[in-house]
C-alpha cells in the first residue's frame, strides 16, 4: 500500500465512519478502486484508521465525556450514571457478536465476489432505514431508555456486515423508536468507542501470540509511513465529518445519505 492510497483510504474512513454511509462497505469499494488486495495488510491498517476515529470522537466530543466522567466520580446514582449504563447496556449485543460470531460473519463473505455482493446489498438496506426516518416521525422522548439503548445497540451489532452503515443503523433506530435527534448522534458516537477499542485489543493479541494466518499476511505488511499516513488522514477527516453528522442529525437530513446509499449500492451490484 503507497502513501497516497492510505491517504485516500484514511479519509474515506475519517468521512464514513460518521457519515451514515457505511465506512466498511466503502472501504471495501476504495480498496477494490485503488486495486489493493483486502488482506494484504489489511488488519494493519484497519485498526490504526479505526483507533483514529476514536481519537476523533474522544476529541470532538471532549465536553460530553468530561461531564459523564465528573458525574461518575461523584458515586451517585445522578443522569451521568444513567447515560454510562444506557452506553454499556448498548454494548451487549456488539459484544456477542464480536466474541461469538465475528470468525463465521468473516468467513460469509471472505469470498471477494460474495463481499461484493454483500455490500450492495447491505447499502440498500441502509438506504431503506434513512428514507424510513424521513417518512416516518415517532413522538419524541426526552431521555434515551434502557429498552433503546439496547435495541440501537442491536442495530450496531448487526452494522458489522460491511455496507450496513453502523452511525446510520443505529441513529436511525433510535429515530424510528422517538429518541430526540438532538441526543441520537452523540449517543451513537459514543457507544462506539468501547467496541472499537475493544475489537482493537483484541486484534493486538495477533502481534503478542501471532497465529499463522497472522504471520502470512505480515509478510505483506502495511509500510509504516502508510500507516502514519492513514492515521492522520482518518483522524483529521474524522473530526471534521463528526461535527458535521452531529449538526446533519439535528436537522434530519439524513434523506440525501439514503439516496447516495441507494446509488451506490446499485453501482456495486452492477459492476462489482
Amino acid at each position: 500500500m503507497s502513501d497516497l492510497q492510505a491517504l485516500l483510504l484514511g479519509i474515506i474512513q475519517g468521512l464514513t465512519e460518521y457519515l451514515p454511509v457505511s465506512s466498511s462497505g466503502h472501504l471495501e469499494i476504495g480498496k477494490m478502486l485503488l486495486g489493493i488486495d483486502p488482506e494484504a495488510g489489511g488488519l494493519q491498517f484497519d485498526v490504526m484508521v479505526h483507533i483514529a476515529t476514536v481519537m476523533a470522537t474522544l476529541v470532538v466530543l471532549m465536553k460530553e465525556i468530561t461531564w459523564i466522567l465528573k458525574g461518575l466520580f461523584k458515586f451517585e446514582w445522578n443522569d451521568e450514571t444513567k447515560y454510562t449504563l444506557n452506553i454499556i447496556i448498548s454494548m451487549i449485543p456488539v459484544g456477542i457478536v464480536g466474541l461469538c460470531f465475528k470468525d463465521s460473519i468473516e468467513a460469509l463473505y471472505a469470498n471477494e465476489h460474495v463481499r461484493t455482493m454483500v455490500v450492495g446489498v447491505c447499502l440498500l438496506i441502509t438506504a431503506a432505514l434513512l428514507t424510513l426516518t424521513h417518512f416516518y416521525k415517532a413522538n419524541e422522548k426526552e431521555h434515551i431508555s434502557p429498552q433503546h439503548s439496547f435495541l440501537i445497540g442491536i442495530a450496531q451489532a448487526l452494522a458489522v456486515l460491511p455496507g450496513l452503515s453502523r452511525s446510520g443503523s443505529t441513529i436511525a433506530t433510535g429515530l424510528l423508536l422517538g429518541n430526540k435527534k438532538e441526543m441520537l448522534a452523540q449517543f451513537s458516537f459514543l457507544m462506539v468507542i468501547p467496541p472499537i477499542l475493544g475489537e482493537a485489543l483484541l486484534d493486538f493479541k495477533h502481534y503478542v501470540s501471532p497465529s499463522a494466518e497472522y504471520l502470512a499476511e505480515a509478510s505483506a505488511s502495511t509500510p509504516t509511513s502508510a500507516l502514519i499516513v492513514g492515521f492522520l488522514a482518518a483522524f483529521i477527516s474524522g473530526c471534521f465529518a463528526c461535527k458535521w453528522m452531529i449538526s446533519i442529525v439535528k436537522k434530519c437530513k439524513l434523506i440525501y445519505f439514503g439516496i447516495y446509499c441507494a446509488i451506490a449500492g446499485t453501482l456495486v451490484l452492477i459492476f462489482g
